[in-house]
């Protein structure tokens, strides 16, 4: 139940987002930029360097991770990817579906995929982000993801 307010929540702060936006949204632009900075992010776990996975977020972004509580801050955020590393999580795959912008804010819908070992696949799950371009580069301002384990795993 938890997760669902969350998503209603995430897609309700998009749909305010958006609703501004003169025109249509912008399904291309800012894609690349996006799946750039996913790239990094990627990076950034393999090297175990969750300063550089902070550096990807606005100063005011907030994590609302599956089975979590909000995480609000660069800083939070750091500690918060620096327990996960501690704790083992060491890559992740991030998939895109789905990027529209207007203005400078955008969306995000994707798929991740965490690796385990033997070449199985520890976690799958789902998550939308809200991006925020300043001086021309695309930053993580909301980060929400979901755990599609069943409910207890």
């Amino acid at each position: 139940m938890l997760d669902a307010t969350r998503w209603i929540f995430a897609l309700s702060v998009l749909a305010v987002t958006l609703t501004g936006c003169a025109g249509s949204p912008s399904r291309g632009e800012a894609r690349p930029a996006i799946e750039g900075a996913n790239s990094k992010w990627e990076a950034a776990l393999s090297r175990g360097d969750a300063a550089a996975i902070a550096n990807l977020y606005t100063l005011d972004a907030q994590l609302l991770p599956a089975n979590g509580n909000v995480v609000s801050g660069r800083e939070a955020i750091q500690k918060y990817w620096q327990d996960a590393i501690s704790s083992g999580f060491k890559a992740v795959n991030l998939t895109t579906l789905e990027a529209e912008s207007c203005g400078d804010t955008a969306y995000e819908v994707g798929k991740y995929s965490v690796p385990g070992e033997a070449g199985k696949v520890a976690a799958t799950g789902d998550y939308i982000v809200i991006w925020k371009r300043d001086h021309g580069r695309w930053w993580l301002h909301r980060d929400i993801w979901t755990n599609n384990a069943p409910a207890g795993q």
